[in-house]
Parts: structure tokens; sequence; C-alpha cells
């Protein structure tokens, strides 16, 4: 097993150490391995759904809409399914 060594402000680490004396992990380290867990799934779920994205798009052929048609298209259906946050 490999030790890492980081730095945060002290206001991170209340926060750490808030989550452990709360019972919610039994040490910092725990605390940490969760947070890259949860970070490993969401960008594998991000994937999966852009392949869906994709897969789905290809089987839906030639579309006869313009281009910014299309990316405004997108755009919304990405802010409904929350991948995109307002942005352009």
């Amino acid at each position: 097993m490999s030790r890492l060594t980081i730095s945060m402000p002290d206001q991170m680490n209340e926060w750490v150490e808030a989550q452990i004396s709360a019972g919610r992990y039994g040490n910092v380290s725990e605390y940490f391995r969760d947070l890259v867990r949860r970070d490993q799934e969401r960008r594998e779920n991000a994937i999966r759904e852009l392949r869906t994205i994709l897969d789905r798009a290809e089987q839906s052929g030639v579309s006869e809409r313009s281009l910014p048609e299309v990316l405004e298209a997108a755009r919304q259906e990405a802010r409904q399914k929350g991948l995109l946050l307002g942005a352009d």
C-alpha cells in the first residue's frame, strides 16, 4: 500500500476531522479512500452515460436539424440530466 501526504486549508481539515468524530469514518485514510472510490464511480458513470448517448445518436441516423439546433438540444438534455450546469 502506498503512502500519500497532502496539504489542505484548516477549514477542510476540520471538515474531515468532523466526519471522523461523527463516526462516518474510522480515520483520515478511510475518508480519502471513500472520496477516491466515489470519484472513480462518478467518472465511470459519466463515461457509461456518454457511451449510451453516443450509441443512441448513432442509431438515430442523420439529422435534418442544423448544427446549432443539434447542439442546443444536446445542451438542454445535458442540463436536465445534471451533466451541464448552466455553462455552454
